[in-house]
């Protein structure tokens, strides 16, 4: 065999009874989660804004950084639900790079998939505890599901993954908000086509088991613009790009059409700085238009306490090792434009 066997990986079950939720935060995550699953719905005018680092690498950087959203969450609570993003997990176009917290709890170490389990829950924990905030997570590998499940707002399917059959299905059985992106071609039907599934019922195997699960009615699209089959990037925030899609969505059999709108990668070409410039084109647009109004329901925005990013090993505090980010003083000033423009 191809496979060498070097661990049989703890149950959820086992780690979850290992690093628990307090009952006070599992009913304020269960508050939150009201809240978000409000504005997926209509019932509440707020914006969703999923906003941290590209990569969650560091614990104490991470926590230090989500814990300064605290306060700017308590003055612009009327306008914004805040939710930071804590992404243990991270694809690799070649396979190449790190991996995430989840697979390498040491970016500079070799990974250790046991440890790596316990350093994503005890980061998610620690940010709820010192933070108040329960966060996001992009669900790279279903399995993995079970370990945070108690723990997460909101959840993420990237467009390397929006197409796979798994991925979809175990959405089906998630009852928290999930973004499906569309895929790295820019395909809106592939991304609807994934909304529809996750938002159906489905029988299947999962983890061993064969389950049912009821679909879940808070999975929505997230645009993260596209790459051409040229290599050229291209984008799909702009104001025809979304009448397109909410003409789309109303051809399809789902609830809630939804849409998040993630202002980095594709759409920005991977320069950070333009996140501000195209959070506030799309704000701009949600005044213009009734339909985009409704339809776009939060901004996704990679940021950190320093601007830009910076190899493994660079060990600079609070800056990226994956993808560049907008610098703390920046996101925070967007932070309240956007509240402002939410509100006008």
């Amino acid at each position: 065999m191809s496979f060498t066997f070097l661990n049989q990986l703890p149950s959820p079950d086992e780690i979850k009874r290992d690093y628990p939720l307090s009952p006070a935060l599992t009913a304020r995550k269960k508050e939150r989660d009201r809240m978000i699953t409000d504005v997926i719905t209509g019932k509440d005018s707020r914006l969703l804004l999923i906003i941290g680092p590209c990569s969650a690498d560091n614990a104490d950087s991470v926590c230090d950084y989500v814990s300064r959203l605290t306060q700017i969450q308590e003055e612009v609570k009327d306008q914004l639900i805040i939710i930071p993003r804590v992404y243990t997990n991270k694809p690799r176009t070649t396979g190449e790079g790190y991996k995430g917290i989840a697979s390498q709890p040491d970016p500079e170490k070799a990974p250790d998939m046991v440890e790596g389990l316990i350093a994503m829950r005890k980061m998610h924990i620690r940010a709820i505890e010192e933070s108040g905030l329960t966060c996001a997570d992009e669900m790279l590998y279903p399995e993995n599901w079970g370990y945070v499940e108690d723990l997460l707002s909101y959840v993420a399917i990237g467009a390397r993954s929006v197409e796979d059959q798994q991925h979809r299905l175990v959405v089906s059985g998630f009852d928290v908000a999930s973004g499906m992106k569309n895929p790295t071609s820019g395909d809106f039907s592939v991304m609807l086509n994934s909304v529809y599934a996750a938002q159906h019922p489905h029988h299947f195997v999962y983890r061993g088991y064969e389950v049912e699960t009821t679909g879940n009615p808070l999975t929505h699209v997230v645009l993260r613009g596209a790459v051409s089959k040229h290599g050229n990037t291209t984008t799909n925030y702009h104001y025809e790009d979304l009448i397109r899609l909410h003409d789309m969505y109303a051809k399809m059999d789902v609830v809630n059409p939804a849409a998040v709108i993630d202002t980095n990668h594709s759409n920005s070409g991977k320069k950070f700085a333009e996140q501000i410039r195209i959070a506030k084109e799309i704000m701009h647009n949600r005044k213009l238009s009734a339909d985009i109004h409704t339809l776009v329901k939060g901004l996704m925005i990679e940021s950190y306490i320093e601007e830009g990013a910076q190899p493994v090993g660079g060990h600079i505090y609070g800056k990226s090792i994956t993808d560049p980010c907008l610098g703390w003083e920046d996101s925070r000033r967007l932070i309240f434009e956007i509240a402002e423009m939410n509100a006008g």
